[in-house]
C-alpha cells in the first residue's frame, strides 16, 4: 500500500458533503473515518470503499474491483473493499452517493460487533 498526502487532501475536498474526515496512515496507506468509522482505504492512488452484500452487487455493475494483495504464500487475498466506480473520481455528487453506502455498511458492522469485557 501506499499513500500521498496529496491524495488524501482530494479526498477529503471530493467528499466534502460528508463533513469532517480523519485520515490516518496505516501499512503504507491510510483509513477514512467517519465519526470514528473507518468506511474506506487510501492505496496508490485508490480511493476503496468498505462493501457487504448490500452495496458489493452494484460496485462490480458500475465497473468497481474488489481490493486484493499477494499473501506469504502467494495466494491472492482479499478484503472487504472495493474501488470507488471511476465515473465517481469525477463527480463528488456520486462519490458521495457511494461513500454514504460503505458508512452505512460501517455502521452495521459496528453494530454487529460484540462488546468487548473489561479488563480485570
Amino acid at each position: 500500500m501506499a499513500y500521498d498526502r496529496d491524495f488524501g487532501e482530494w479526498v477529503r475536498e471530493h467528499l466534502a458533503a460528508l463533513g469532517p474526515l480523519e485520515i490516518k496512515r496505516m501499512f503504507g496507506g491510510a483509513g477514512v473515518y467517519h465519526h470514528g468509522l473507518i468506511f474506506a482505504l487510501l492505496d496508490d492512488g485508490v480511493v476503496w470503499l468498505k462493501v457487504d452484500e448490500s452495496n458489493r452487487p452494484a460496485l462490480e455493475a458500475a465497473g468497481s474491483r474488489p481490493f486484493t494483495f499477494p499473501g506469504k504464500d502467494g495466494v491472492m487475498m482479499t478484503l472487504g473493499y472495493w474501488s470507488l466506480p471511476e465515473t465517481a473520481v469525477d463527480d463528488p455528487d456520486e462519490a458521495i452517493d457511494w461513500a454514504r453506502g460503505a458508512i452505512e455498511v460501517a455502521l452495521r458492522k459496528a453494530a454487529a460487533k460484540k462488546p468487548r469485557k473489561p479488563k480485570t
